[in-house]
């Protein structure tokens, strides 16, 4: 098998996908570095797929660590696969770590994000203490010599709430819903055959004005880009380090790198935000009826970008 093979998931069989694995060679300190280089600086997919490959071994035993949760290994593998190339991408080889280090904290979120997700179809986990015990509390049940069935007692409750950093009754709580996964929507309740999806009630802001207010972000970001291709370098240089940074620089900072006066770039500035705003207001009233673009005020738009 080639070196620079890229392998899928375990789609084929798990066994035989753990078997192929194994066939790639872990990597030396200076490989990975120059790899990644390589992928970083001149996006060579080969590099890529040598390093994808050579952490497999990775993620298919952080998926084995999670099998406790009753999900499929080649799911939380594909999962995992995911995770692995998003830290690939944002890996950076002279911070001097090595790629599994980094690697495992992106693989992890993908697993756990994924177990989350088919755990319940009911929101589980909201805060960084409840996803703690969601995925901490089998352990600290086995450590303290626990039985599966039924709730702990109160003082193992009391232990491990403090342990935590979460409250008794969700120590309870989530100990209960381990130990039984989630009815289906589609369960009837009662006599008169209704689902218990029909009995649910969505409190939440509606699908499509969640999808309109994603558009809109998109075309005003897309207007926006537009506009600032209009302007030359210094007036976009100005404008962006004035009114799109979180932490805008100061007329002083800019005078002394352009060698101008502050009331100069202030004036460049006032005429880089004029043209932006005559742009994006003719784009605004081009565009047909039914795809809005929200204020037409350039300081929320500029903010919303």
């Amino acid at each position: 098998m080639r070196a620079n093979e890229l392998v899928s998931t375990p789609e084929g069989g798990l066994t035989r996908y753990l078997q192929k694995i194994r066939t790639f060679p872990l990597l030396s300190v200076a490989e990975e570095r120059d790899l990644a280089r390589r992928w970083q600086t001149a996006g060579d997919r080969a590099a890529m797929q040598q390093l994808v490959n050579s952490h497999l071994r990775l993620v298919a035993r952080m998926a084995m660590d999670n099998r406790g949760y009753g999900l499929p290994v080649a799911d939380l593998i594909s999962e995992g696969h995911v995770g692995l190339m998003q830290a690939i991408v944002k890996f950076d080889p002279e911070r001097g770590f090595r790629l599994s280090t980094y690697a495992r904290w992106w693989i992890r979120a993908a697993m756990q994000d994924y177990i989350l997700r088919s755990w319940s179809l009911v929101k589980m986990g909201t805060t960084a203490a409840q996803k703690k015990l969601f995925f901490n509390l089998r352990k600290l049940k086995s450590q303290l010599e626990l039985l599966d069935e039924g709730d702990p007692s109160p003082e193992a409750v009391a232990t491990i709430a403090t342990e935590l950093g979460v409250t008794e009754d969700e120590v309870i709580e989530m100990n209960r819903r381990l130990a039984g996964r989630e009815p289906s929507l589609n369960a009837t309740v009662g006599e008169d055959g209704f689902e218990w999806q029909d009995l649910l009630v969505h409190d939440g802001e509606d699908q499509e004005i969640r999808l309109g207010a994603r558009e809109e972000l998109q075309l005003r970001r897309d207007s926006l880009g537009a506009a600032m291709e209009r302007l030359d370098a210094r007036e976009r240089h100005i404008l962006t380090q004035r009114r799109l940074r979180d932490d805008p620089l100061t007329l002083e900072v800019l005078s002394q790198e352009y060698s101008i006066s502050r009331e100069r770039v202030r004036q460049l500035e006032v005429r880089a935000f004029e043209k932006v705003r005559k742009v994006m207001r003719n784009d605004a009233l081009r565009r047909p009826m039914g795809h809005p673009v929200g204020s037409n005020r350039p300081e929320a738009q500029l903010a919303a970008a």
